[in-house]
């Protein structure tokens, strides 16, 4: 059996019993062909052929060309889940990954928008179109709840509850929490509700919230596009990301006195400990104030 044999078995267990997302999917080929392409220059044809020095070797040449520590980590555990799938359906007789430790990485902090900058972003789609009512009701909506882009973009209209101010969401392996929308929010959705949302449709159906002027529904990569291009005119001289207004929305529940266990529930964390990260950005800040004002600091 050969790599593209042991490959498709591999994802296979990952979509059909695991369940994961089509975007950690690919993520997983990803990562796992950079190995897959290594091992056959060196005339390996099977993942049962891959050793440990095999793998140093190829880690030692990806760092040469740039790849970050994270980066690293990130391929070896995927390596690690594959040759757990495969030493346990008899398809290798071995794990050459038990033999390479994980990079260290420094915690990176997330990137945050200031208020100002937020409301700024927000202000700038038109209210005189479809298409700019659709794009404010998301910049509220994405900043007011907290979802990830993909789960923006996949919102139906049967999951949102304009009477009690709520949405269900589905996150990672399809997990399903409500999350509630603001008072702007819920104003800019149903504007654009009542009058940018049909308009687009033309007549047409779709399930999902957001839709585009072809009535299918809106991708990630083109809320992302409006999204730099709604930061440019805002004046915000920096790239920034839709993971930025989540990490936003988090940080700015917390300085205003939210509960951690509030926030891990509106983020979908499974483990407090990724939510934890963002009190790490509280002291990061509060040392930056208090270095600068404190007289004797």
């Amino acid at each position: 059996m050969n790599f593209d044999n042991q490959l498709d078995l591999f994802m296979s267990h990952l979509k059909v019993e695991r369940n994961l997302s089509i975007n950690t999917l690919e993520a997983y080929r990803s990562d796992l062909g950079k190995v897959v392409a290594y091992a056959t220059k060196n005339k390996v044809s099977d993942f049962d052929g891959v050793t440990p020095l095999l793998l140093i070797k190829f880690l030692k040449q990806a760092h040469k060309k740039g790849l970050a520590v994270r980066s690293q980590a990130r391929l070896i555990s995927a390596l690690r889940t594959c040759y757990r799938f495969l030493v346990t359906e008899s398809i290798c007789k071995s794990d050459p990954t038990s033999e390479i430790e994980l990079p260290k990485a420094g915690r990176k902090l997330p990137e945050l928008l200031s208020v100002e900058e937020i409301e700024d972003l927000i202000a700038q789609p038109r209210l005189d179109n479809p298409r700019g009512l659709r794009d404010r009701a998301m910049l509220e909506f994405i900043y007011a709840t907290g979802l990830r882009v993909s789960e923006l973009v996949k919102l139906k209209v049967e999951g949102l509850d304009l009477r009690l101010g709520v949405v269900r969401a589905f996150g990672k392996r399809r997990k399903e929490r409500l999350v509630p929308l603001g008072d702007q929010a819920l104003e800019a959705v149903n504007a654009y509700l009542d009058q940018g949302r049909e308009k687009m449709l033309a007549g047409r159906r779709s399930p999902f919230l957001f839709v585009t002027a072809r009535g299918s529904a809106m991708t990630r990569q083109a809320f992302w596009k409006n999204l730099k291009r709604y930061a440019r005119l805002a004046g915000i001289p920096r790239e920034i990301s839709p993971h930025q207004l989540r990490h936003s929305f988090a940080t700015h529940l917390l300085e205003r006195g939210a509960d951690l266990r509030s926030v891990q529930a509106m983020l979908g964390h499974a483990d407090i400990s990724t939510t934890e990260i963002y009190t790490h950005v509280n002291a990061e800040r509060l040392r930056r104030v208090y270095d600068r004002f404190h007289p004797r600091a």
